[in-house]
């Protein structure tokens, strides 16, 4: 149950001002369509990492300890870093939005963003460092329901009053902390693997 609610915490918190919440916000205000878009927000999720998770079971089944614990170790640390880094929309992805419909928009749009996406690649290194990808996956895919539904709710009302860097740093903190005791072989008492 540990790496569900990790999953679900690291990536509620690292969601926190990225791109996709930020498509949310534009989504949600385009269109005024709560329903589709949460639908759309929770299929590509759903899709996008059970995919990431995928991979994360195959790495740890072709990877032997030592070499798994370095590369997720490192995969941790470039995390924080990352969470660091603001996240932008890109025009081509909320242009989709004007060709599938709301459901549709929302689907295809979040599902491109995430492709790559820090989340994802969380997804990837986390369900490579649990022995159960399965609920990883569950876990940051609530991860970002929590973070991305009160953007559909509440739009740019919230944005201006969640102090999203200070978001950011705990999430990198968590990320660097994750990082470090996996290279210091503390990862699996830490977090229960």
């Amino acid at each position: 149950m540990e790496s569900l609610f990790v999953s679900t915490g690291v990536v509620a918190l690292a969601e926190m001002g990225d791109k996709t919440q930020l498509l949310a916000f534009l989504l949600s205000a385009r269109f005024k369509k709560p329903v589709p878009i949460i639908l759309g927000i929770l299929v590509a999720t759903i899709l996008n990492h059970g995919l990431a998770g995928a991979l994360g079971a195959w790495i740890t089944a072709t990877l032997s300890p030592e070499v798994l614990r370095w590369v997720l170790g490192l995969s941790f640390i470039g995390m924080a870093i990352w969470t660091l880094i603001p996240d932008k929309i890109e025009e081509e992805e909320s242009a989709v939005a004007k060709h599938f419909g709301v459901f549709g928009a929302t689907l295809v749009t979040f599902f491109l963003a995430e492709m790559g996406d820090k989340t994802q690649v969380a997804t990837v290194a986390m369900a490579a460092h649990y022995a159960t990808p399965v609920l990883v996956v569950i876990g940051t895919t609530l991860g970002m329901l929590i973070a991305d539904v009160p953007a559909v709710f509440v739009g740019d009302k919230l944005a201006d009053r969640i102090p999203i860097r200070a978001v950011h740093v705990v999430a990198a903190i968590i990320f660097a902390l994750l990082g470090a005791a996996t290279l210091i072989g503390w990862g699996g008492k830490l977090l229960g693997a």
